[in-house]
């Protein structure tokens, strides 16, 4: 028999990127700890991005530049739009724990002491209890505060025919 054991992403084998949670083995092991479960480090991410655009007072995620190309890629037939929820999350996990870097754009007015408390609330909620894996940190560098006229110039100038 086996004790439970996490390996997550790093290291030289060759499912690097992937978490591995493995229960006990053995005709006397309970079933749910029979087997491998796998992680992959893009489905922390996934759950990161969601788990901070659920909260009040974040606009979007992304630097600057990666919002950019995030809004050009959407344009463009194929482009896959569907990788925006991973844009401003990096996460790096190990073999029982994970980190999370975020980069987020605020709401003007909100506070962002509250804001960042909350997102690391809801991250670290969200991942510890749909993975398993302790999160260790969840760091958050405001890019940008999101104003409410930008938001009307953008919609004007998409309208134009050009």
């Amino acid at each position: 028999m086996t004790d439970n054991i996490t390996s997550v992403g790093g290291g030289s084998r060759p499912d690097t990127g992937v978490s591995a949670l493995k229960g006990r083995t053995g005709a006397g092991a309970p079933a749910e700890t029979r087997g491998k479960t796998s992680i992959a480090d893009g489905v922390v991410a996934k759950i990161a991005g969601m788990a901070t655009r659920e909260v009040p007072g974040i606009h979007s995620l992304g630097a600057g530049m990666a919002r950019a190309f995030g809004a050009m890629r959407e344009r463009v037939p194929g482009g896959g739009g569907s990788g925006g929820v991973t844009r401003g999350v990096k996460v790096e996990v190990g073999e029982r724990q994970a980190a999370v870097d975020l980069d987020v754009v605020v709401e003007y007015g909100v506070s962002i002491v509250d804001v960042a408390g909350a997102v690391r609330t809801n991250v670290i909620s969200a991942l510890e209890r749909m993975t398993g894996l302790e999160v260790v940190e969840v760091n958050i560098a405001v890019d940008d505060v999101h104003l409410p006229d930008e938001e009307e110039e953008a919609e004007r100038d998409e309208g134009r025919v050009r």
